[in-house]
């Protein structure tokens, strides 16, 4: 019977997602309290991501492209920043897991081409020795027949 491995690597990579998200979390209640997170991490990318948004909504509904976008007020900027910096870290978490993973894999499958390499030159040089077995044993036979001529 054959057990297959745990996958501890996985557990791993779930433990970190999962944890990711609490922390997002916890650094979306600091950026509303921070005035440092509050001005400099959070409003700007919050603000620009609504003048994104409403660029794009009005060239969807065809009304043009307006001529200037009103700022979000402090207290949604504040919120949609802290949303969009957790959204960021759960992104960034699941990134890094997802290239942990590929590497990972890539290492493994690395790792076995190798030893198919090793394999196929190890039966090379095992022949090469038996073709050489072969023709030191044609060789004696020859000479033993001529020496019974």
């Amino acid at each position: 019977m054959v057990v297959a491995a745990f996958p501890i690597a996985k557990l791993a990579y779930l433990l970190v997602r999962q944890i990711g998200k609490p922390l997002a979390v916890r650094i979306k209640e600091r950026a509303k309290t921070s005035l440092f997170f509050r001005t400099y991490i959070c409003m700007p990318p919050a603000q620009l991501y609504h003048w994104i948004d409403v660029n794009i909504k009005m060239r969807m509904l065809n009304l043009g492209k307006p001529t200037e976008v009103p700022k979000l007020n402090e207290n949604m900027a504040i919120e949609l920043g802290a949303e969009l910096l957790g959204e960021g870290i759960i992104f960034a978490v699941a990134a890094a897991c997802l290239v942990a993973e590929y590497r990972r894999s890539s290492n493994k499958e690395r790792e076995k081409e190798e030893q198919r390499e090793a394999r196929t030159e190890d039966m090379l040089r095992k022949l090469m020795e038996l073709e050489l077995k072969v023709e030191q044993q044609d060789a004696k036979i020859r000479e033993i027949g001529r020496a019974h001529v």
